[in-house]
């Protein structure tokens, strides 16, 4: 009796690559505020500070600043509150960035939404990236309204004849994120309702099977609340056997803990 023979695991189409960045901190202004629902919100910083700036990783942080004054020194703007967020897009003076608006509480979420345009805000970042060379065979992206921008980011990367699967948790229909992919990337919204956030994308991703894993080489991102970091890695690492080093798999915040930093 022969013995079965073992399959050859199928090398990877792409990687993730780190790269260091220097770390650079630029003053800018709000110039312009557009809401998306009633509970997200896309804000532009301008200004000449942010010549040069650069983002190489869909899934990069910069920590962002807000000062009730003008600080005269890097020192003083590193010292003022700040929160960290994904860039969404960014040109030779401006930079876009989407907030999730959830009550008046903490810094970030109230000065996004009601800050006169005009007011400074300070970036820093981001330090350093994972930086996806090549093409993945297939797409597996989930997230809570965090992720939005990172996920946009990597749909941007995909080919015309992509295929793959998105999972956007949001708190029901009227506050749904759309994310433009592929004909062959299907996006699907989780609706939370008044549950906890992350415990609806949880449950969702606990119903894919090791069946429906796509065939080839998955490059995997799933980021929301601290808590989705263990289903998420059951999901990949544990059903779909995909290799560490091939995926993402992050909380982006914790619930109680403002000042959380989500891995780099």
């Amino acid at each position: 009796m022969t013995e079965p023979e073992m399959e050859t695991p199928m090398a990877s189409t792409f990687t993730l690559t780190p790269q260091g960045l220097e770390l650079r901190f630029r003053k800018t202004t709000l110039a312009h505020r557009e809401w998306v629902t009633d509970s997200y919100v896309r804000v532009r910083l301008q200004g000449d500070d942010l010549r040069g700036f650069d983002s190489p990783g869909s899934d990069d942080h910069i920590r962002v600043f807000f000062p009730e004054g003008d600080p005269a020194t890097v020192e003083e703007l590193r010292a003022t509150p700040s929160r960290e967020y994904t860039p969404l897009a960014w040109g030779e003076d401006w930079l876009d960035l989407e907030f999730a608006i959830h009550g008046d509480e903490g810094v970030a979420a109230p000065w996004a939404a009601k800050a006169p345009l005009g007011s400074l805000a300070g970036v820093g970042g981001p330090r350093g990236s994972k930086v996806l060379h090549g093409r993945p065979d297939a797409w597996f992206l989930a997230g809570d309204e965090t992720a939005v921008p990172a996920m946009r980011r990597f749909a941007r990367l995909m080919h015309a004849d992509a295929i793959g699967h998105v999972l956007v948790e949001v708190t029901d229909a009227a506050h749904e994120l759309p994310i433009q992919t592929p004909s062959g990337v299907g996006v699907e919204f989780v609706h939370r309702g008044a549950a906890p956030s992350g415990s609806a994308l949880a449950a969702r991703l606990g119903a894919v099977t090791a069946h429906e894993r796509p065939e080839g080489s998955v490059f995997g991102f799933i980021a929301a609340e601290q808590s989705i970091v263990k289903p998420g890695r059951a999901l990949l690492l544990d059903r779909w056997g995909l290799d560490a080093d091939s995926v993402i798999v992050k909380g982006y915040w914790k619930r109680g803990e403002d000042e959380y930093h989500a891995p780099h």
